[in-house]
């Protein structure tokens, strides 16, 4: 891996866990000194960052982490819907990175005791993470790391953490379940359903902050 991959992922997973947020401008010095790269190395990194539609670029104001809008959030759970729901449905019954599945039900769930609701996203981002572990491709998984990092910002835009994740604790625990208990194929009919669900809540969520 060269640096401006290895830094393309490192901001990347910074996206997934929440700690950039939507429309947030990316200070070129800052974070060159923290990464300790060149700016033209940290540029090279927007640059792949924004043809992954995770930052945007804007002449003589410089880089900002994107904001997605609704036809984002449809395309980004047209995505989910296709990958996670394949991978799940013809995983091996028994694949060993299901545990990686019930670490992160956990961790929601000891979380949201704590009213953590941003760590709480943390361990869902790493729940779907997991179900698409399940392909054994890096390739597949890399991509997703993407998915993940919009659909965190579309979380983070508007704003109402409890609302979005507090109901999906309970719901990543039943895939997980079912997939032990009655199969993939199973498990993967659940996770569709759940993921119109949520598809549905966040464009409502969308809609009742005037997001477009």
């Amino acid at each position: 891996m060269n640096h401006d991959s290895s830094l393309v992922n490192r901001l990347t997973d910074r996206l997934i866990a929440g700690e950039l947020r939507p429309g947030e401008r990316l200070s070129e010095t800052a974070l060159a000194k923290e990464f300790d790269v060149s700016r033209n190395t940290l540029r090279e990194a927007f640059r792949v960052l924004g043809e992954q539609g995770l930052v945007t670029h804007i002449p003589h104001r410089g880089v900002s982490v994107a904001s997605p809008s609704t036809a984002d959030v449809v395309d980004i759970y047209r995505v989910r819907h296709h990958v996670e729901c394949s991978v799940l449905e013809h995983a091996p019954r028994n694949h060993p990175n299901a545990v990686r599945m019930e670490a992160a039900v956990e961790a929601a769930e000891k979380f949201a005791a704590e009213e953590n609701w941003l760590e709480v996203g943390t361990a869902n981002m790493g729940f779907h993470n997991a179900v698409v572990s399940l392909s054994d491709s890096r390739r597949l998984m890399r991509s997703f790391a993407n998915v993940l990092a919009e659909l965190r910002l579309a979380f983070l835009k508007v704003e109402v953490l409890d609302f979005l994740h507090a109901p999906f604790i309970g719901r990543n625990k039943e895939v997980v379940e079912i997939y032990r208990t009655e199969g993939p194929v199973a498990a993967a009919k659940i996770l569709g359903a759940y993921l119109g669900d949520s598809e549905r809540q966040v464009l409502g969520a969308y809609a009742r902050a005037g997001q477009d």
